[in-house]
C-alpha cells in the first residue's frame, strides 16, 4: 500500500518509545510524558516493563507484543490505531525493532495508513561505536550472528568484503566461539573491542587484536551482555616487479599496445603509471 508524504492521518499514532539499556537515568523526559499520555502501551514483556512505568510512576494498560503472539496481537492493536487510540510500543531495553520486536507492528501501521512516530534515545550498538575507538564514520550494524557454527561462519565470510565497522550483539555464553570464527574468516590482525554491560555498574571495555581478545576471554570468565564490535585490517599486498612484468607482457601477447598494457595493470594493482613504467622497462633493460 502506497502512502502518501507528509499527510496527517486521521487514526491515532503510534509512538516508537526507546527505553534505557540499563541505567533508569537514560529515560528521558519526552519519554516518560509519551508514556504517560498514550491510552495503551505494547511491551515486549509487561512484567519487565511494569516495573519500568512503576519506577516512573506512569499508570497505564499494557499488553503484549513479542515474537509468539504477533499474528494475533499485531490486528489487534492496528485496529485499536485505526480507531483513534494513541499507542506506544517498548521494548525491555532500547529503540524497538532494533534486534527486539517491533518491526511487525510498524510495517502493518504504515500499511494502514497509521501514523508512525519514533522517539531517539539508547541504543547499546552506538553507545558502544562511539566509546569504542574504532571508526565511528563507516559502521554496520549487524545484531545477533546465527547460534549455528556454520551459518554464522557463512554470514562473516559475507561481511568480509565490507570496509566498516562491524556491530554485533552476543551472549556471554557465545562470545567465545563467535571470536574463535571471526579469528578464522578475517584473520590474526583484526581490531575487537569488546563492550560490557553498558550504563551499568560493572560497565567495561577492553580493546586489542582479535587473539588479545580470545585470551581475555579465556583468562576472564565473561558476565552479562555483549557488544562485540570488529574491523578488519586491509593489508596492501605489494606486487613484486616480476609480476608487475609478467602481468604487463600476457597483456601486450594478446594484442594490446605496450602503452595501454602498462595503463591496464597500473589501474587494476593501484599503483602510479609511471613507476609501473619506469619497472617494466628496467626489467626489460636487465634482460
Amino acid at each position: 500500500m502506497e502512502q502518501k508524504s507528509f499527510q496527517i492521518s486521521e487514526y491515532g499514532k503510534l509512538y516508537l518509545v526507546p527505553t534505557p539499556i540499563g541505567n533508569l537515568d537514560d529515560m528521558t523526559i519526552r519519554a516518560v510524558s509519551t508514556l504517560k499520555e498514550v491510552d495503551l502501551i505494547a511491551a515486549e514483556d509487561t512484567r519487565h516493563s511494569g516495573i519500568l512505568l512503576q519506577h516512573f510512576q506512569i499508570k497505564k494498560d499494557l499488553i503484549s507484543l513479542h515474537e509468539h503472539n504477533y499474528a494475533q496481537r499485531v490486528p489487534e492493536l492496528v485496529d485499536k490505531l485505526k480507531k483513534g487510540l494513541n499507542i506506544a510500543q517498548i521494548s525491555d531495553a532500547g529503540m524497538p525493532s532494533i534486534s527486539d520486536p517491533g518491526h511487525e507492528l510498524v510495517l502493518a501501521a504504515i500499511q494502514n495508513g497509521v501514523d508512525v512516530i519514533s522517539l531517539p534515545g539508547a541504543s547499546a550498538g552506538i553507545t558502544a561505536l562511539i566509546a569504542s575507538g574504532l571508526p565511528a564514520d563507516k559502521f554496520t550494524f549487524i545484531g545477533f550472528l546465527s547460534k549455528k557454527d556454520s551459518e554464522q561462519k557463512k554470514q562473516l565470510e559475507e561481511l568480509m568484503p565490507l570496509d566498516s565497522t562491524l556491530i554485533f550483539y552476543e551472549s556471554p555464553f557465545r562470545v567465545g566461539k563467535t571470536l574463535e570464527n571471526v579469528r578464522a574468516i578475517f584473520g590474526e590482525k583484526t581490531k575487537v573491542v569488546l563492550a560490557r554491560e553498558l550504563t551499568k555498574k560493572f560497565e567495561s571495555y577492553y580493546r586489542g587484536d582479535i587473539t588479545q581478545a580470545l585470551n581475555f576471554i579465556k583468562s576472564n570468565r565473561p558476565r552479562g551482555e555483549f557488544v562485540l564490535l570488529i574491523k578488519k585490517i586491509h593489508e596492501a599486498i605489494v606486487p613484486s616487479d616480476e609480476l608487475i612484468v609478467d602481468l604487463i607482457d600476457e597483456r601486450i601477447a594478446s594484442g594490446t599496445k605496450p602503452i595501454d598494457a602498462i595503463k591496464a595493470v597500473a589501474k587494476l594493482l593501484g599503483l602510479i603509471r609511471a613507476d609501473v613504467y619506469k619497472i617494466y622497462h628496467k626489467e626489460k633493460n636487465d634482460v
